[in-house]
């Protein structure tokens, strides 16, 4: 089944993490995806796992059809440039996946607010809640034109819960927000913003971490309750595909609570319950 054959989506931020398994899961489902990052063949941030080639080409060896776009989302001509040249050639985008973000470019640790690194809020902010805002800002005239889309970003919240870290949870809470306040200002135009977030995801990055893979992550006590990237990329194929989904606008969707609403499974089969914060005072 590909339920979202002939749609067009963007997905900023795809070079690995949320953002490939989204974008994979996406062209798997029939969608014609365009994808961006930073990372290209030769040339990754920070020397991390993931370029924007190998993405594209975990979307075509599944079947999909992907278009790799290089863009810095901080720079607002390079953001403008990629939506002119969508419309230019597909005249339509019926999903945008915000999913940029260079918060990960520091540890990312619970430490006290006032002892961590102001460079923490250019990592979040400019390149996070920023540069999603700027995508936005100019990929909703061409929604507009044809009065349907869903929009959504990647987030992460639990009940309100503080996250944690002062930066990460700032930067999250202003991404909701924005899904929000959104959803409202577009709701007119039949255009749905929403928020997804995901649980503990075993990313390149995590797996790197704990010195394993994802042929061999089940030995990691840690890793038991994680989930993979493309969990939540089947809950935004579902999402996109709900001729409803307006209804869930202007709110946060835990992936687990999607899962089972919609009946998708993680690539191994299981449901991955809603990920918590755990208490402070149970720790």
């Amino acid at each position: 089944m590909r339920p979202l054959e002939g749609k067009i989506a963007l997905v900023a931020g795809a070079s690995r993490g949320a953002g490939r398994g989204i974008a994979v899961e996406l062209g798997k489902a029939g969608a014609i995806v365009y994808i961006t990052g930073r990372s290209v063949r030769g040339k990754s941030t920070q020397d991390w796992p993931g370029t924007l080639d190998e993405t594209l080409s975990q979307i075509e060896s599944c079947g999909g059809t992907g278009v790799a776009v290089r863009c810095d989302h901080t720079r607002d001509a390079e953001v403008e440039a990629l939506i002119a040249r969508i419309h230019d050639e597909q005249g339509r985008l019926d999903i945008l996946v915000n999913n940029v973000w260079g918060g990960n470019e520091l540890p990312i640790e619970s430490e006290p607010f006032w002892t961590l690194p102001l460079r923490h809020w250019d990592n979040m902010f400019t390149a996070g809640v920023r540069a999603q805002l700027v995508t936005n800002r100019f990929a909703v005239p061409l929604m507009r034109e044809q009065k349907s889309g869903v929009i959504l970003h990647t987030t992460f919240w639990d009940d309100n819960k503080y996250i944690g870290h002062f930066y990460y949870d700032l930067a999250k809470n202003a991404l909701n927000r924005m899904a929000y306040g959104l959803s409202i200002e577009l709701k007119k135009d039949g255009i749905a913003v929403l928020a997804v977030s995901p649980g503990w995801m075993r990313t390149e990055l995590v797996l790197q971490h704990f010195g394993t893979d994802e042929n061999h992550w089940r030995e990691v006590e840690a890793l038991k309750q994680t989930e993979s990237p493309h969990y939540v990329g089947r809950a935004v194929c579902a999402l996109a595909a709900d001729p409803d989904v307006i209804r869930k606008g202007g709110r946060v969707w835990p992936v687990g609570q999607l899962a089972k609403e919609y009946g998708f499974t993680d690539i191994d089969g299981r449901q991955v319950p809603v990920f918590h914060v755990p208490d402070p005072e149970q720790e």
